[in-house]
Formats: C-alpha cells, sequence, structure tokens
C-alpha cells in the first residue's frame, strides 16, 4: 500500500442538524427532505440513495412540512410561509405569506390540483396550483385551535384536520365540518394536558388513522365519526404516521425513536375475512424522536433529532439478500466540506454560517508503521470567517498555494485575499467582483491560483481571472447539451489547461481553458457521478459513479483508456458493489503515477493500475493476510484495491506536496454527544 505520514483531523466540529420533515416522489423516486436549519436535501433512491442537490437554508426559514406536487416542491413553516423551491437553481422560487399564522402542515389531493395548509388561527386554506405559481382560492370552516395535520382523501371531497383533543372532517366542496372525532387524553396525570394530534391519515375506504400525544394510534370509521381500534404504543408521542400506496400498511414514528409497522391484516388464520389493522412490527435504528416517515415501495424511511436518515428495507419485498435489502444509514452529506491547501499544509471548513481555516500540526520523528508522533507544532485555527447577511454558505474554495479564499451564499460570491507569515494571517476582501458573478453552486481555483471558476446556471461555468490588482470576468463556458441542472462537481488538471465539470443529468462535460472552449463529453452513463479527478501526469479523468462503478477517460484521445475497458469487462469486485456509502472524493499521488486514492465514509482505497484487478474469487480485503505472509508469497496475493479501514466516520482524505496524507474524521460518538438528551426510558433492573 506504501508508507504515509497521516495528519489524523478530528477538530472539524461538523455538526448536522435534525430532521423535520420529509416527503417521497413515488413518480421520480426522489426522497425530499427538510431539516432543522431550512436546508433541504433531494436523495435519488433510483441511484443507490445518492444525495444528488442541496438547497442551503436561510436564518428566517422554517421548514415544518413538505409536499411534491409532479415535480414541483413545495415546503411550510412555522413563519407563515408557502414557498416553492427551483429544483434547477437550488434556491427558493417564491415564497408566499398565507396571513393565517405559523403553517403546521402542508399536502395536496391527490390530483395535484389544490394545497390545503394549517394553521395557527385555526384555518384550513386552500390553495390552487398554477403553472408557475400557486393562488389562495378560500378558507374552510376557521376552528378553535390551530390545525397540526391534515390528510386528503384519495377522492379530494374531503380533508381530515388533526387538532387539540379532536380531529375535524371537512367535505371540500362546501368547506363546512361535517365530522368531530374526539380523541381521549392520556391517563393518570396527563389527563388533564392537552392531546396533540400529530399526525394522521385517511384513506380510501374512509377509515382515518391518526397517532397523538398521549401516545396512542387510533383507528376511525371516518362515515359515522366512531371510534374502531385503540392501540397504545408508547409512553410518549406518536409523532409521525405514513401509509403505503396501497394502503396495506401504517408505520408509526415515536418520541423513543421507535418506528412501528400496522398492517391491515386477518387478525387469526380462522378469519381470514375480517381484517383490521394489526400491529405487526417494531424497528429501534433511532436513538431520538422520529420527526418524518416516509413508506416507499420496498422500505420505510424515517428521520429525526439523531440528524441521521434511515432506511430500512422490507425483507418480503426481496427475493434474496443483496445491496438493495440491507439497512442503510446516510449520515454525512455526499459532498466536499473540507478543503486542503496541498502546498501550504492549510485546511477550511465550510460550515453553513461561517469557515474556519486551520493550519496542520507539524512533527519531526519518526517511527515504525501504526506509532503516533509527537507533535513539533499543535494544529493552529488562523480564521473564523463569519458569512454575511441569512443565507447559508453553499459552497466554498481555497487555493492549492493558500493565498485565495472564496465561498458563496445564494445571494452573493464573497472573494478574499490570503497572506500567511510565520503565525500571522492577514486577510483582505477583494472588493469589486464582475456583476456577473452573483451566485455560485460550486466554487473552484486552478492549480497556479490564477483563474477561478464558478458553476452558475443551466451548467454553465464562469471564468474569472485573478491578479493581486484586479478580479475580471474572462468567458462563460456553456455545454452544448442544453441542460438546466445544477453542477454538483468540478476538477482541473494540474497544468491548467482541461476544466471537467458534472451535473445531475450524469453528464460530464470537459472544457479546455487555455482555448475557453468546449473540448468532449463524457459518454454518459445512468449513475450520477459522485467524486472525480484529473491526474496530474497523464491527464486522464477518473469518475466514480453513484452505484460505486469505476471509469477512467483520457481526455486527450476522448476515449476510455484500456485499464477502464479492462476493468469494466472483468467487473468489479462484489465486496467493492455492496459497500453503502459513495466516494465522496478522488485524488492522486503524484510520486507514483499507478495510484489513485480514493475515500468513502468507512474506508480509505489506493487503486495500484500496475497490478491485477481482483476476481470474485479473490480475497478483497487482504491486508492483514498480506502482513502475515512471507516476501516471497506476497506477489501472489496482491491485487489493485488496497483498502484501509484504520480510519472511520471519514469527511476527507487528501495527499500533501510533502507526501503526507490529511484524514479528517468527525466520530458519530461525537455528534451524538451534541444531541439533547432522549426521552427518559426505563431499563431494565434500574
Amino acid at each position: 500500500m506504501g508508507e504515509f505520514k497521516v495528519h489524523r483531523v478530528r477538530f472539524f466540529d461538523y455538526m448536522p442538524t435534525a430532521i423535520r420533515a420529509m416527503a417521497f416522489n413515488a413518480h421520480t423516486e426522489r426522497l425530499a427532505l427538510g431539516r432543522m436549519d431550512g436546508s433541504v436535501e433531494i436523495f435519488n433512491f433510483a441511484d443507490r440513495y445518492f444525495q444528488e442537490k442541496v438547497i442551503p437554508g436561510k436564518d428566517s426559514r422554517s421548514i415544518e412540512a413538505l409536499c411534491w406536487v409532479g415535480g414541483r416542491l413545495f415546503s411550510a413553516g412555522l413563519n407563515g410561509e408557502i414557498t416553492e423551491y427551483d429544483l434547477e437553481n437550488l434556491r427558493p422560487k417564491y415564497s408566499l405569506e398565507a396571513y393565517g399564522g405559523p403553517i403546521w402542515t402542508i399536502t395536496s389531493n391527490s390530483q395535484g390540483a389544490h394545497l390545503a395548509i394549517g394553521c395557527e388561527d385555526g384555518t384550513v386554506k386552500l390553495f390552487e396550483v398554477l403553472e408557475e405559481s400557486i393562488q389562495f382560492e378560500r378558507n374552510l370552516d376557521r376552528q378553535k385551535g390551530r390545525i397540526i395535520s391534515l390528510s386528503w382523501h384519495p377522492s379530494g371531497t374531503q380533508i381530515a384536520a388533526g387538532m387539540m383533543d379532536m380531529i375535524r372532517v371537512f367535505d371540500v366542496p362546501t368547506g363546512r365540518a361535517v365530522q368531530r372525532l374526539l380523541v381521549d387524553r392520556g391517563f393518570g396525570g396527563s389527563k388533564s394536558r392537552e392531546t396533540v394530534v400529530w399526525s394522521v391519515v385517511f384513506l380510501s375506504d374512509y377509515t382515518i388513522i391518526s397517532g397523538d400525544s398521549a401516545g396512542k394510534v387510533q383507528v376511525w370509521d371516518g362515515h359515522t365519526g366512531t371510534l374502531v381500534k385503540t392501540h397504545l404504543v408508547t409512553k410518549w408521542d406518536v409523532l409521525a404516521l405514513s401509509v403505503s400506496k396501497d394502503e396495506s400498511s401504517v408505520v408509526v414514528g415515536t418520541s423513543e425513536g421507535t418506528v412501528i409497522q400496522f398492517q391491515f391484516i386477518a387478525p387469526t388464520l380462522q378469519q381470514q375475512q375480517d381484517k383490521e389493522w394489526v400491529r405487526t412490527r417494531t424497528f429501534k435504528n433511532h436513538t431520538h424522536d422520529v420527526r418524518a416517515l416516509a413508506e416507499i415501495e420496498t422500505a420505510i424511511v424515517s428521520g429525526g433529532m439523531d440528524t441521521q436518515l434511515v432506511v430500512r428495507p422490507l425483507l418480503e419485498k426481496f427475493d434474496e439478500r443483496s445491496h438493495a435489502s440491507a439497512l442503510r444509514k446516510i449520515q454525512f452529506p455526499h459532498r466536499n466540506l473540507v478543503f486542503c491547501a496541498k502546498k501550504a499544509g492549510l485546511l477550511l471548513f465550510q460550515f453553513p454560517g461561517q469557515l474556519e481555516l486551520w493550519r496542520l500540526g507539524e512533527s519531526d520523528g519518526h517511527g515504525k508503521p501504526g506509532d503516533s508522533l509527537p507533535l513539533k507544532r499543535k494544529p493552529e485555527k488562523l480564521l473564523h470567517l463569519k458569512r454575511k447577511g441569512e443565507d447559508h454558505i453553499c459552497c466554498s474554495a481555497l487555493s492549492s498555494c493558500g493565498g485565495w479564499l472564496a465561498y458563496s451564499t445564494m445571494s452573493s460570491v464573497r472573494l478574499y485575499r490570503l497572506q500567511t507569515d510565520n503565525n500571522d494571517i492577514s486577510i483582505s476582501k477583494v472588493p469589486k467582483l464582475p456583476k456577473i458573478l452573483r451566485s455560485a453552486h460550486q466554487l473552484c481555483f486552478s492549480s497556479d491560483s490564477s483563474k477561478l471558476f464558478a458553476a452558475s446556471s443551466q451548467s454553465s461555468v464562469l471564468v474569472i481571472a485573478l491578479s493581486q490588482s484586479e478580479c475580471k470576468y474572462v468567458h462563460t463556458l456553456k455545454p452544448k447539451s442544453g441542460s438546466r441542472q445544477p453542477i454538483h462537481l468540478m476538477t482541473n488538471s494540474v497544468d491548467g489547461k482541461w476544466l471537467a465539470t458534472a451535473n445531475s443529468d450524469c453528464e460530464i462535460h470537459v472544457y479546455n481553458v487555455q482555448k475557453l472552449k468546449l473540448h468532449c463529453i463524457v459518454p454518459v452513463y445512468g449513475s450520477c457521478p459522485s467524486a472525480m479527478g484529473i491526474h496530474p501526469t497523464t491527464n486522464n479523468l477518473t469518475m466514480v459513479h453513484a452505484d460505486q462503478q469505476i471509469f477512467e477517460y483520457s481526455i486527450v484521445e476522448k476515449q476510455y483508456t484500456d485499464w477502464s475497458r479492462k476493468l469494466q469487462k472483468q467487473g468489479l469486485h462484489n465486496l467493492w458493489l455492496d459497500r453503502d456509502t459513495p466516494v465522496t472524493h478522488v485524488t492522486f499521488n503524484p510520486k507514483n503515477p499507478e495510484q489513485i486514492l480514493l475515500h468513502d465514509m468507512h474506508m480509505f482505497c489506493i487503486i495500484d493500475q500496475s497490478l491485477p484487478l481482483p476476481d470474485q474469487k479473490t480475497q478483497f480485503y487482504n491486508q492483514m493476510t498480506l502482513r502475515s505472509l512471507s516476501e516471497q508469497e506476497r506477489p501472489s496475493h496482491l491485487h489493485a484495491f488496497k483498502i484501509c479501514k484504520t480510519f472511520q466516520d471519514l469527511l476527507s482524505v487528501s495527499l500533501l506536496d510533502d507526501q503526507s496524507l490529511v484524514m479528517v474524521e468527525r466520530p458519530l460518538l461525537a455528534i451524538t454527544c451534541q444531541l439533547p438528551a432522549p426521552v427518559r426510558q426505563k431499563k431494565f433492573a434500574t
């Protein structure tokens, strides 16, 4: 594998915020997820749950609920606004004040023609969905007390509304409340507290299922307004409900972190005709409140206060065990938040509200492999740069020399000149940026720090020339495909000649920066690129996709390399393909051109192109075996993939110019320790 001195970095205090809402679009197989900081993430469930888009948050934005209408995404929050999102430019398209106080819920009818929102002032407001916007239509009968949850009947003629101590059923054409279902309060001391109906679902047979703060899941007859059955599932709150497409299953999320499944089945083998809602399974994959749920065709998706997105496959939906039937926990973003100045030994950490610049520590000690070396100089925080305005930072970049720093929000781009002198650092803002540089999805400096590349709208790239005295717009690089999707990856070559970009349409464009024109388009592969890099000596483009496939493309010859064709012909090892986190970074070792360095959350890998590729019979994770063999026996067991799992919970891996590796870890236990305390649960014998 080779010997490297490793900087083990654990001082990046990355802290994701809690998941507040989610909505699944069955037609496009996209899951929209809203967090407490107002950010929205889009996951492609048809492409190994890849996080293909992130819309950054804003201080004043609140997300209580999300809703898809066709391919359009809406949110509502306690700031009293309904927001539609521009999924091509990764920003809110517009926000509309509802004039009903804080909004607790938003939902659409099955026809996609109307939105209904539940407000603090007791109104259910209907909005008509137009081609480019939405328009207020009318209020349903106003109630005393806030509207917490809503569910349309599939016919679109009735709406069930969860409130305090009751559920109201509205007739949509007349706007009148036609049923009042009274919800029992809890037992004992909790009888004096109001019961909040946190979630409600309205089924096509006019059954209403509710979950409330007294820990009950109740089944109601919507025709008569009578209670059919009560299931007491927890001493705490039932916070979320979700129903399957065929309405045969309902999943429940609780404050204890459990997800409980109910199925509409016969309670005994003898009573096959008499079906009822029966509690069938309990899953415990969360430590805190489960605030959002979605039951999709093959899995239960859940999220909450512990910040992780959990995909729990339903094993009866699979014929055999595979990577698709394995439990998934998505804890880290599928994009870079750490940037390394390889020449200067600096690290830039991106937070929603600020940037931190650190200088790595130094050691002059020597030791055996695995030894911890004493530090001659400790890591030092050089800069804490707060963003301007309410918009959160969406991307940032640090030049390899450490002399330039840039970041972008949805409303502006800011560029800074850095000067380091021993222990002192000075920062100066570049005052006049080109007017065309308003915001960027991705930022990237050329290797010689003479240019800044900014990914703009419609997959275009702005080229900005940098000098000590000024910052000048040069050109806009545009793809010929006409794609409107945003760029999520961008990398350039060491010689400054090539720039490669990847967008959400799985398109990879390579530009000639010297001639300022499109050079070629890499053949489109069906899975989204998750990481890519240009080799410093061969100028070959290495791409890793969300489905774990690896390709190498010769930019000069405009074709896949022989090694790439050989790899695709033989196929990757199943243990590589079954990994559940995408590769998020690709880099190279200039001292050994045969080596490709890459990593995901759980492993660091060096691919040595001079060694044979492993077949399915080969022992894939063979590092321990190789150590136990003699020098004469090792060559027969070697293969190209050398994997190290010593470092876990990886956010970034970089190779400095001095041949030392920088491993940025964020232990999941450190994140868990910063979460608020979970609800108290009595444990056996305590």
